[in-house]
């Protein structure tokens, strides 16, 4: 599977608009992705789970941390890594399916 980097443009099978790699965890596993979403002047956000080969969003039951800065995924990042945070199993992972990369 590819490896990730800051920077890097994600192009998803489901997706129009490709996402932005904004963070990588420590040990690789996370990847945190994000798109603007310009009508609500914030951005959407997709976490990928390379272990599992899935990409969904966060557990934290509506007091997230937050997706819109570097810092705040670049946290978030952390935190998986730690086991503190993890990917909802409400809202079910989508099966990783790429279509681009750049």
């Amino acid at each position: 599977m590819k490896e990730w980097r800051v920077g890097d443009r994600v192009k998803f099978a489901e997706e129009k608009q490709a996402y932005t790699v904004q963070a990588v965890s420590a040990s690789g596993r996370y990847v945190i992705c994000t798109k603007p979403f310009n009508a609500r002047r914030t951005v959407l956000y997709c976490i990928i789970d390379r272990q599992l080969g899935v990409r969904g969003v966060d557990n934290s039951l509506g007091n997230s941390l937050g997706y819109e800065t570097r810092e705040q995924c670049e946290r978030a990042a952390e935190l998986l890594d730690s086991g503190d945070f993890g990917l909802s199993s409400r809202r079910r992972p989508i099966p990783l399916a790429v279509l681009g990369e750049s």
